[in-house]
């Protein structure tokens, strides 16, 4: 592979389920490429802003947001964010010069892949999600090349032949932890069970609510926690921190620490989220955000359960479900290393490896 110094410029923002899989794309492509230079694209206050920099990448803003579907005083502000982001990718594009352009989701990539395809620098999307959100359809027809997560996503986009089925790609570091680490890590007993309960960087209230009303039955019972709680609930941190037996708090930095340690986890659907479970090998239960387009999270989930390798329980029926399907998953160790088994089968632990490989061809 030659060592030439190719620029990529990466879009990708809004959440972890899209900063994520870029972040492990542009490591894959540096092991490969130590020259190559990278720009992240992405918006100011969401999770790229902190944890691009934190992983040792540049990122640079632009002005855009999505269009809420209900009426709201920001979407009055929606065609003139729309035109500053056309004008700042433009510019972006012309001072960085980039090889490829690559977009993994969120409302930043339209107008920087709409602005390189018009340029004709090659573009690369890749969709996390069974179900394709609006930018990705909205690009199918412009991008180069097209890779997805899930073999099912094709039959939504309307053309085919710049379309492949490669899997999400998830950070290398997982799967290089001990459970022993995990533990010590968190400052969590060895002889205990441990459950890992997340939602996302902004959390889940539902998940959340349903955690705080049975803390004290799965604590007493002998159970360990890992909460990342979110943004939207930080007052949780403050009030539970001090349980014995429990790790809390708003957000994991060190996440390959905690599946580590964890014997079943608890979290939403997402895509990125399951790519790390089936990477793992990790039994869990799993609760699909209700409200997420085209109720793609259940769609996701259903790879899982129809494979034996998760349990899926709705969000309206988590706080009725949770502590008992929790409880008898921990006390049935046959059940989950059946589960954890079948999860690891559905694993693509080579997908960022191919990805890179197959970006560094096109650049060319």
């Amino acid at each position: 592979m030659p060592k030439e110094k190719l620029r990529i410029l990466i879009a990708a923002g809004g959440t972890g389920g899209h900063v994520f899989p870029a972040i492990a794309i542009a490591d894959e492509i540096r092991k490969l490429n130590p020259n190559a230079e990278f720009l992240f694209v992405g918006t100011k206050g969401k999770i790229e802003a902190r944890v691009v920099p934190l992983r040792g990448y540049t990122l640079a803003n632009i002005w855009i947001s999505g269009f809420h579907r209900n009426l709201r005083m920001q979407n009055l502000l929606f065609p003139v964010k729309v035109v500053v982001s056309f004008v700042q990718s433009f510019f972006l594009m012309r001072k960085f010069q980039p090889n490829v352009v690559i977009g993994t989701g969120g409302y930043v990539c339209g107008p920087v892949l709409l602005i390189a395809s018009m340029l004709g620098v090659p573009t690369i999307v890749h969709e996390s999600n069974s179900f394709p959100g609006m930018t990705t359809r909205m690009l199918s027809t412009r991008a180069t090349r097209i890779f997805t997560a899930f073999d099912t996503t094709m039959r939504w986009l309307k053309q085919k032949d710049n379309v492949e089925f490669v899997g999400t790609p998830t950070r290398d570091v997982l799967g290089t932890i001990s459970q022993e680490q995990g533990n010590r890590f968190f400052n969590l007993d060895p002889s205990k069970k441990t459950v890992l309960i997340f939602g996302g960087s902004l959390g889940a209230t539902s998940i959340n609510q349903a955690v705080r009303e049975m803390i004290h039955e799965l604590t007493s019972a002998g159970i360990q926690l890992i909460w990342q709680t979110g943004k939207l609930d930080p007052i949780l941190v403050d009030e539970i921190k001090t349980k014995k037996g429990t790790w809390v708090g708003i957000f994991i930095d060190k996440m390959e620490y905690a599946y580590a340690a964890a014997d079943v986890v608890v979290c939403r659907a997402g895509a990125t989220t399951l790519s790390e479970l089936t990477r793992l090998g990790k039994a869990a239960i799993l609760v699909p955000y209700p409200h997420a387009a085209a109720d793609h999270q259940t769609f996701n989930a259903r790879s899982l359960i129809d494979a034996g390798a998760a349990i899926m329980i709705t969000d309206r029926n988590v706080k009725a479900m949770l502590k008992d399907a929790l409880i008898s998953l921990l006390s049935d160790d046959k059940k989950r290393q059946k589960m954890s088994e079948a999860c690891r089968k559905l694993g693509k632990p080579n997908a960022g490896s191919e990805i890179a490989h197959r970006i560094l061809d096109l650049a060319k």
